[in-house]
């Protein structure tokens, strides 16, 4: 599992902190007594954890001697009520950052967890769920990361990763044999993927060089039909209205990868909760 860069942590965490604190930092928690206190971060349902990293960083960017314990690693599933992490400390550094702690936390766990819920679904078909672009603008990292501890698989990261040529690229273009045929000539090395809307369109470039064929919107006897045709020239993938309820359905037409944006646009966020002990 690759990690998150520990700068982007820290850079990330404290935006966030300046975001929540500016101008005048923790105005409420100032009037109470800043004693040294104990408290534990509970899930508030089942889940699959993750973002302790930024969790951590949170509290010793507020107060470097506040002593941070996870109870669990990232990637883990935990149940309801499980705790994940302690702290002990003075009062006042913890307050500050617990909304910020918590929300990370809450937005990777969610991320991490439907992406599972989807991973499960296609247990021995042999096919990826693959997350999308469809990110949180400037959260696309942890987003990402999130799928990845779920058990999907990255798709480009962003525009400069890989050609993709998506429908409205062939609308402006008009000839997609023409654009791909392009696309090849000034690859530079980069993977190309080709999203087509029916099996007409793909007849139209079946055989030409390229890496990856994508199927958008289609319905299974046509995307059954369209896999067979193209899966001894290229690596196939399925995206378009992809939900938990039917995504085993496109699994088994042996599509080789499913793009699902559901898994971060909409994410649902985990519950989690600090409780203070002493």
């Amino acid at each position: 599992m690759q990690k998150i860069n520990q700068k982007y942590i820290k850079s990330t965490v404290r935006q966030a902190l300046r975001e929540d604190l500016s101008p005048s930092g923790d105005i409420t928690s100032k009037n109470i007594k800043n004693r040294k206190v104990t408290t534990k971060i509970i899930a508030g349902q089942n889940c699959i954890v993750g973002g302790l990293s930024f969790v951590k960083e949170a509290f010793k960017i507020s107060d470097s001697k506040i002593i941070f314990k996870a109870k669990t690693n990232d990637g883990r599933k935990v149940k309801k009520g499980k705790v994940v992490a302690t702290l002990k400390g003075k009062a006042l550094g913890i307050l500050k950052s617990e909304r910020i702690a918590l929300n990370f936390l809450g937005l990777i766990s969610g991320v991490a967890t439907i992406t599972n819920k989807f991973v499960k679904k296609v247990e021995g078909k042999s096919c990826k769920i693959c997350c999308t672009r469809k990110t949180l603008p400037n959260l696309r990292v942890i987003q990402k990361y999130g799928v990845r501890l779920g058990g999907g698989t990255n798709h480009r990261f962003n525009l400069s990763d890989e050609i993709l040529i998506k429908d409205n690229h062939i609308a402006v273009n008009k000839n997609i044999r023409a654009l791909v045929k392009k696309a090849i000539k000034n690859r530079k090395r980069k993977k190309i993927t080709v999203e087509v809307d029916n099996i007409n369109q793909l007849k139209k470039i079946i055989g030409l060089k390229f890496n990856r064929v994508l199927f958008d919107n289609m319905n299974p006897k046509n995307l059954r039909k369209a896999v067979k045709m193209s899966k001894r020239f290229y690596e196939t993938e399925a995206s378009g209205g992809v939900t938990l309820g039917n995504v085993r359905k496109i699994a088994t037409t042996g599509v080789k990868r499913i793009s699902v944006g559901q898994i971060t646009h909409s994410a649902p966020t985990i519950d989690f909760k600090l409780d203070f002990i002493s």
